[in-house]
């Protein structure tokens, strides 16, 4: 019975990784969400300068996941890697609320890239504050997790792929 959902998942996506970017402001808890995700467990992180790629398998799916530092210095820099992304994950600390408008700048910015507009937004934590009710061309969801505590992080991920294999 596996052999058959390997093949459906084959047919539907082929052999080909899926590539993900998280991005999202530096202290978002983007490195904690990559590692929860690939290891299931909270692992102790220290600001990424730079990047962290890790392959994450999630309900028999593979995806390349790249994590991009979130300083003002590094993103200007993420355009770089946007293309042949097939999903973004835009993490926002909702406790930061001194820096929501500059969150929300970076992701619109973001979501204006040619390179991205086949790209499926999932954006963790908040959304009004981020005007995402705006966009009527995008599909995206909003979903409340807690990278320590790992909730949310199913729904997300089980949402993602949906929507993923409903645009094959």
């Amino acid at each position: 019975m596996s052999g058959f959902f390997s093949s459906v998942f084959s047919s539907l996506f082929g052999t080909r990784e899926m590539r993900i970017l998280i991005l999202g402001l530096d202290g978002a808890g983007k490195t904690t969400i990559l590692y929860r995700l690939q290891v299931g467990e909270v692992v102790t992180t220290i600001p990424t300068i730079g990047f962290n790629v890790e392959t994450v398998t999630y309900k028999n799916l593979k995806f390349q996941v790249w994590d991009l530092g979130g300083q003002t210095s590094i993103r200007p820099y993420w355009r770089c890697y946007y293309s042949n992304t097939d999903a973004v994950i835009y993490v926002v600390d909702s406790c930061d609320r001194d820096r929501i408008r500059i969150s929300k700048s970076e992701l619109v910015a973001m979501l204006e890239e040619e390179e991205l507009r086949k790209a499926i937004p999932v954006v963790f934590h908040m959304a009004n504050a981020l005007g995402l009710p705006a966009l009527k061309d995008i599909k995206w969801q909003i979903f409340k997790t807690s990278a320590t505590k790992g909730t949310g992080l199913d729904e997300a991920m089980e949402w993602l792929v949906e929507t993923l294999k409903s645009r094959q």
